[in-house]
């Protein structure tokens, strides 16, 4: 069994990746063999709509630019799961999750019937951090979560979703302009709810595989 981790967040040591080591961890606790891949050190962009994927007598489910995102889609459709991480910007995940998300079900979207051409199954978690917490998350974060997941679904596995809310940003607030932060508030959400994630991750990354 072949699961997929995927950092597709700039930083590669604060909250995001924490809670994907500890999904993969969970993941390699089930038995799988796993491999971590920070999206940012790969260059690449969003779906050029060169219609390659889409040409008849074309193999499907392949992405033919050439450039360092085509081989992880390979990966990604020959594996039996996937866990991706991002923060989420402006209500977003960030954009080089949206050019994996266009590159990767883009190739398996049939424009004969709008079904999807992968036979295979690979089941996918999805792990977002936000500064963002409350009514915020309810009204906005958790609808787009939802339409991610139903994306996703072009995999034909299960889809599970984990929300770690009011991160921390930085270790020290002093160093910067973030008045705007109760850094009480976020010291007590670091010290009580990022070790519950942690475990929830965990837990969601022994669950996918």
């Amino acid at each position: 069994m072949k699961a997929i981790i995927i950092n597709a967040s700039p930083r590669k040591n604060w909250n995001t990746a924490q809670l994907l080591k500890e999904a993969q961890k969970g993941a390699e606790s089930a038995g799988a063999e796993t491999e971590y891949i920070d999206l940012y050190d790969l260059k690449f962009t969003g779906c050029r709509s060169c219609l390659a994927c889409k040409r008849k007598g074309a193999v499907r489910c392949k992405c033919y630019w050439k450039d360092d995102l085509s081989p992880l889609i390979e990966k990604i459709t020959q594996a039996d799961a996937l866990i991706i991480g991002s923060p989420i910007y402006f209500g977003e995940p960030t954009a080089q999750f949206r050019a994996l998300l266009e590159r990767l079900i883009f190739v398996m979207l049939s424009y004969d019937n709008y079904s999807s051409y992968f036979t295979g199954k690979v089941n996918v978690g999805l792990i977002y951090t936000m500064n963002a917490s409350g009514q915020y998350v309810d009204t906005l974060i958790k609808p787009m979560a939802k339409g991610i997941e139903g994306t996703f679904r072009f995999l034909n596995g299960d889809v599970k979703t984990y929300l770690s809310c009011n991160t921390t940003q930085v270790a020290d607030y002093s160093k910067y302009s973030m008045a705007g932060f109760n850094l009480e508030a976020k010291k007590e959400a670091r010290e009580k709810q990022f070790p519950i994630d942690l475990a929830e991750c965990f837990k969601l990354g022994k669950e996918i595989v």
